[in-house]
């Protein structure tokens, strides 16, 4: 098994405790109202929200996977750190075992967030990181990011969601 870490920063115009909210807590409900077309639904298999939960996450058809799931690592309110790990997705395609998800919100000096997230990718096997897999990373975080900003804008014009 292979190990390689993905870093990024992200700016968002919500303050960091409403993007903590939005994208780690409220995520279950927000991602399949805001982003049909690629989210059918978000199920809690077990748990309550909290560290330990595992949510099954069913992609639209015609999106070209059918589903992930996501076990909460961490979920801390006062620190606004959400860690997760996805344990099963047919993205993986039996050359990734699984994805660790660490992220920080921090206020920004304009009045939003900064969200930083540490992206660990461990690889099945003696699986060996390709070109052509890190293209379907990049491919498959821009689909995600584009889930993120639809739930941005839907705060941003729900200010009590």
């Amino acid at each position: 098994m292979g190990v390689f870490t993905k870093e990024a920063e992200v700016s968002t115009p919500l303050p960091p405790a409403k993007a903590f909210k939005a994208f780690a807590v409220d995520i279950e409900n927000l991602m399949p109202k805001v982003a049909p077309q690629t989210i059918k639904s978000v199920e809690v298999l077990e748990g309550n929200g909290g560290s330990g939960t595992i949510r099954k996450i069913t992609f639209a058809e015609g999106h070209g996977l059918s589903h992930a799931k996501h076990k909460v690592d961490e979920l801390d309110k006062d620190n606004l750190v959400y860690a997760y790990t996805v344990m099963e997705s047919d993205f993986f395609n039996k050359k990734i075992e699984k994805i660790s998800y660490d992220i920080k919100f921090v206020a920004a000096a304009d009045g939003g967030s900064t969200v930083k997230v540490n992206a660990t990718f461990y690889t099945a096997g003696d699986t060996e990181v390709t070109p052509d897999l890190m293209a379907q990373i990049k491919e498959a975080s821009e689909k995600r990011a584009l889930v993120m900003k639809a739930i941005e804008s839907y705060v941003l014009a729900n200010p009590d969601a």
